[in-house]
């Protein structure tokens, strides 16, 4: 059994769009899917010019989880680009990004083994993890 997603920090929200190649009609052509979590990874280490280890802070992710989505997203632009298919963005394991934390994986949810408190106001917890800040 695969481990589930990881939910990832998106800034931008084009869920729904579709791209075509000018003067093609869609019947035809191929699909190739990027979903929002590889958009975002294109917009911040492309368009914004972010290294990876700070997108991958925004994003909520690890560097090298990150790394993964941003290869993933740049093969399926330069598939749809050399052979015209239609890019449709699709959804994914995503939130709006925002200042708030993710949840504590201890008081907010199912504890994962060797994850401590990341709570900004700890009560208690394992002190295993990061404390407040």
């Amino acid at each position: 059994m695969a481990r589930p997603e990881k939910i990832r920090r998106v800034g931008c929200a084009a869920g729904g769009r579709a791209f075509k190649p000018v003067g093609r009609p869609v019947d035809g052509l191929g699909i190739e899917e990027l979903r929002l979590d590889e958009l975002e990874a294109l917009r911040l280490a492309d368009l914004e010019g972010l290294y990876q280890e700070a997108a991958a802070e925004r994003m909520g992710v690890s560097r090298p989880t990150f790394a993964r989505i941003l290869a993933r997203a740049r093969l399926a632009v330069a598939r749809a680009l050399i052979e015209e298919r239609v890019l449709v963005v699709g959804e994914g394991p995503v939130v709006a990004a925002s200042d708030e934390p993710f949840p504590c994986p201890v008081h907010d949810g199912g504890r994962r083994r060797g994850q401590g408190c990341r709570c900004r106001n700890q009560q208690g917890g394992s002190g295993r993890g990061r404390g407040p800040r």
